[in-house]
């Protein structure tokens, strides 16, 4: 079983910078495909980047430019920096990981950011 622990969410000025951490427990955190998602108030859970256990990333129209995903296998951790934010970036932000080739999936509580002035 695989814990994640997200950090990092705060409040912030439109045009300001966070950067998201998610830790995880154990030792198959690099036999995982991670992703961080959002999901603001009324709104649907939304995928915001993703990145492959190899290494390969992907965007949202809505991250692409603004946000970079990472990862450090040696950590058991993900980030999230998120740069130039917006008003509409505010939402609580979840991190997944998955097991590829299983159904095996993992979420942390998530973590708040707010983007206002």
């Amino acid at each position: 079983q695989v814990q994640l622990v997200e950090s990092g969410g705060n409040w912030v000025q439109p045009g300001g910078s966070l950067r998201l951490s998610c830790v995880a427990s154990g030792s198959s955190f690099r036999f995982l495909n991670m992703a961080w998602y959002r999901q603001a108030p009324g709104n649907q859970r939304e995928t915001v980047a993703t990145v492959t256990r190899g290494g390969t990333t992907n965007y949202a129209d809505s991250a692409k430019g603004r946000f970079t995903i990472s990862r450090d296998n040696a950590k058991n951790t993900v980030y999230l920096q998120m740069n130039s934010l917006k008003p509409e970036d505010t939402a609580v932000y979840y991190c997944k990981g998955d097991l590829p080739g299983t159904n095996s999936e993992y979420w942390g509580q998530g973590t708040q950011v707010t983007v206002s002035s």
